[in-house]
């Protein structure tokens, strides 16, 4: 390790030595450097002297010489006369005073000749400081750009307006075009202002103040200007459309809304929705399934499909269901668990079709549909025992034809299903005819609304063609299903009233915003519009609108649409919501005076007995608060006053309060809205109508 130095021990002054001996040399210089390099690299020692290069010594002039020269001169006492100190005092003086008026911008020079010239008169030096002045802004101004000028006449006339008068102008026979020329410069011996007298006048936005060859005495003329549609902001043009929307949807209202209905929809079958009710197992998803199928809605590939499935399952009976039955759930477990819709069209309407779940754990679905409706299927199973289960108490029967009835649906088609069980057979066709018929007298129905249909769901028989079975030729000879369907009849809409849709489904559509979908109560709605969302009191903007899967500009009352809404949050938005029209908008309560039926309970309503609040597809909890009066169930007439109890099958005027409040209209003015029911335990206690809100 010998060849290696000691560092630790090392002094660096000794070993630095000799290499900062040589100003503007490296450490490296010592070592020898290729002549070619050595030429490109600085040394000083090398470099000339600065003043090698100058010939004439006394050539330049120092800079600093000359200045202070320059401002001996113009410091020199040549420059100011020779005053006492008299004279002295008032030079000052006069200057103190002419620089108070026009500031820093004239010479002193000038100033000393004026004040002196002038006697050291104040005013006569002011005078002749400031004509001399303006003489010079006037040459300068002259051969400014003519936009200047007009800007400064401008200026002055709002000047001459906040003032309240108008000022004449002498204009220069030879500059009749208002030039700076033409405004008077103040003079030694300043003229006297005329000031006419105020006058009113009336100014437009948008002015231009252009003089005109016939005016007098050169009087400054207001004119207003033409407003061409260019000109018009932005904003204006969104504010106009907004008013153009709002005029129009005005406008659709009343008569013009049944005018423009009758106009858009002529040579359209009208729609009808009908909802398909019945005791499960009855076969409504089998019946509707093969009547589609039949009337060329669903394709062979897609029919073929499905029975491949099916028998996978070992449910090959359902391979018709499935058409209305979509969801996995559905198909597996065998019921309708949900509102399945779909449409055919008949010789003379479209109806759109309402599979209603007939499961009693689906029953607030069932009044969803229901309250859609307009007519009614029941399906009835015709086997031995069966329909005994489902009419006979706890069965679904029962209760549907009642939950549809109290819901307004006074159109009913019974269909005796799965008739070719029991081989046809004419005696059980009329016992379940004369059972059912005279219960739905006892529920509401009149015999001329009502209609039974044999047939057979899963063979197709007299579904929408004349029955072939010789066994029911020989007693049967009314209507197929599908031709008792064409024979219900489409009831008013009420379309000259306010806006109302009842929201029975939310969804995220595919771009911005999101839709609900229901049916239009009442009233018209248009792409554009402005609703209210009660009973959450928020506004929304209605993006597009969709009616049969078609994007369209306008739905009116009894039309099933989905609705793109914008400006109001998703989650503000729940089931049983109405869209409304914001200058109507539908009352928001949580307290309602009503008139109930009540049907087969098994204990009394007492005051406070909580009840399930249903109305379209909202339920909401409830409380009877106030039991008024008791009526008689037939003439409405009131038997007692502040009853303790109400026992079953009877009808009374309660007060109901509800925990949150809702949106509802009074059934004297919109029926579709004014309709609810209660239930308790699983079961429908009473169907009710709105009297007071």
């Amino acid at each position: 390790m010998s060849r290696h130095r000691d560092v630790r021990s090392l002094n660096y002054s000794d070993e630095c030595d000799g290499y900062d001996d040589v100003y503007g040399h490296s450490v490296e210089d010592d070592y020898s450097i290729s002549p070619s390099v050595e030429q490109f690299m600085f040394d000083r020692s090398r470099q000339s002297e600065m003043s090698a290069f100058i010939k004439d010594k006394d050539g330049i002039a120092e800079e600093d010489e000359d200045a202070e020269e320059g401002h001996e001169q113009s410091l020199s006492p040549q420059t100011r006369p020779r005053l006492n100190e008299l004279d002295e005092a008032r030079l000052q003086s006069c200057l103190d005073e002419i620089r108070n008026v026009i500031g820093e911008s004239t010479p002193e020079r000038l100033l000393i000749d004026t004040i002196v010239k002038n006697g050291f008169d104040l005013h006569r030096s002011l005078d002749a400081v400031l004509n001399s002045t303006a003489g010079k802004a006037s040459k300068t101004a002259a051969a400014e750009p003519r936009e200047k000028d007009l800007k400064i006449k401008q200026t002055l006339f709002c000047s001459m307006l906040m003032l309240g008068s108008v000022l004449d102008w002498q204009v220069l026979p030879s500059k009749p075009d208002l030039g700076i020329d033409a405004v008077p410069l103040m003079t030694s011996t300043p003229e006297p202002v005329k000031v006419a007298k105020a006058k009113t006048l009336n100014i437009t936005k948008g002015f231009e103040v252009t003089p005109k060859s016939g005016q007098k005495d050169g009087s400054l003329r207001v004119e207003p200007m033409e407003t061409s549609p260019r000109s018009q902001s932005p904003l204006s043009d969104v504010a106009a459309e907004k008013e153009a929307a709002l005029a129009k949807h005005r406008e659709l209202r009343g008569e013009a809304a049944v005018a423009r209905y009758n106009e858009e929809r002529s040579g359209i079958k009208p729609l009808l929705h009908m909802v398909v009710i019945g005791h499960v197992d009855a076969g409504k998803s089998t019946l509707m399934g093969h009547l589609l199928y039949d009337l060329g809605q669903v394709n062979q590939r897609t029919m073929h499909k499905y029975e491949q499935e099916s028998k996978k399952l070992g449910k090959q009976s359902f391979m018709y269901a499935w058409i209305l039955d979509e969801t996995g759930e559905e198909r597996t477990r065998g019921i309708t668990m949900d509102i399945g819709q779909s449409r055919f069209e008949t010789p003379t309407k479209s109806v759109l079709i309402l599979d209603a779940p007939g499961h009693k754990d689906f029953i607030p679905n069932m009044i969803s549909g229901a309250t859609q409706a307009d007519a009614a299927v029941l399906v009835v199973d015709a086997g031995r025992g069966e329909f005994e289960s489902g009419f006979e108490s706890g069965g679904q029967t029962r209760e549907h034809a009642l939950l549809v009835r109290s819901l307004g649906v006074s159109q009913l088609v019974v269909v005796v299903n799965k008739l070719d069980t029991v081989s046809w057979d004419q005696t059980r066709f009329l016992e379940i005819a004369n059972k059912l018929g005279a219960f739905l007298r006892q529920a509401g129905y009149r015999d001329t609304d009502v209609s039974f249909v044999p047939c057979s769901g899963l063979s197709g028989e007299n579904l929408t063609k004349s029955p072939t079975e010789d066994a029911l030729l020989k007693w049967y000879h009314g209507p197929c299903l599908v031709e008792a369907i064409d024979k219900f009849k489409i009831p008013e809409r009420p379309i000259s009233k306010s806006f109302r849709l009842s929201i029975n489904d939310i969804f995220k559509g595919t771009g911005t915003g999101f839709c609900v979908s229901g049916r239009v109560e009442c009233g018209s709605i248009q792409v554009g519009d402005k609703v209210l969302v009660q009973p959450q009191g928020e506004q929304a903007f209605v993006k597009g609108l969709t009616l049969e899967e078609m994007p369209c500009q306008v739905a009116f009352a009894g039309d099933q649409v989905t609705v793109t809404l914008s400006g109001i949050d998703m989650q503000n938005v729940c089931l049983g919501y109405i869209l409304c029209d914001p200058l109507h908008p539908i009352p928001a309560t949580s307290r309602i005076e009503a008139r109930i039926v009540l049907f087969n309970l098994q204990f009394p309503i007492t005051q406070g007995f909580p009840v399930f609040f249903h109305s379209q597809s909202l339920v909401e909890q409830a409380v009877v608060t106030k039991l008024i009066s008791q009526l008689n169930r037939g003439s409405g007439e009131v038997i007692k006053r502040h009853p303790r109890c109400l026992p079953k099958n009877t009808s009374a005027v309660v007060e109901i309060t509800l925990n949150r409040p809702v949106g509802l209209e009074l059934y004297r003015d919109v029926k579709e809205l004014g309709r609810f029911m209660l239930r308790s335990s699983g079961v429908t206690i009473a169907a009710g109508l709105v009297n007071k809100v």
